[in-house]
């Protein structure tokens, strides 16, 4: 049987409002909720998942630094931190693992200073506007993604 794929879930300053926060860009779940979800949908595709969620640029910074070797690849909603950190592309780009930056709203039809992100290009995709389904989708990529690269070995 073929090892667990090995994920690492990074959300951004002000996730953990969700629920609360602008419902009506982010949806009426909470960080937990969708870490809920994400769970069921990692298990049942043989993936398994640490999360993180900081409001804290160096914080998150460390922790992909200190998780590179943990994961396979990466879910990122860096939520605010997209649009102006440097640090977490470079800590990214440096772990040398894949990832699918992920919004819960579609940051295109909001402020014109959310229509750029710093991530994207080095994304292996970016999946934005359909709320919890937008982490779902990203991580069913991600899990798609490692088991193509991986090749077709049988479970």
């Amino acid at each position: 049987m073929r090892e667990r794929i090995r994920i690492g879930v990074l959300n951004g300053p002000n996730l953990n409002l969700l629920g609360r926060r602008e419902p009506h860009h982010y949806g009426t779940q909470t960080l937990a909720e969708i870490e809920s979800l994400l769970r069921e949908r990692a298990d049942a595709g043989g993936a398994s998942l640490i999360f993180l969620q900081s409001n804290d640029e160096g914080e998150i910074v460390d922790w992909v630094q200190a998780n590179t070797d943990a994961v396979d690849a990466w879910l990122v909603n860096a939520a605010a931190l997209t649009h102006t950190s440097v640090a977490l592309r470079d800590a990214l780009a440096g772990s040398g693992r894949p990832f699918v930056e992920v919004h819960l709203s579609n940051v295109f039809a909001r402020e014109p200073f959310r229509h750029t992100s710093l991530l994207s290009d080095l994304a292996i995709g970016v999946i934005t506007g359909f709320r919890v389904s937008s982490y779902l989708f990203g991580l069913e990529a991600l899990i798609r993604h490692l088991r193509g690269s991986a090749g077709a070995e049988a479970e």
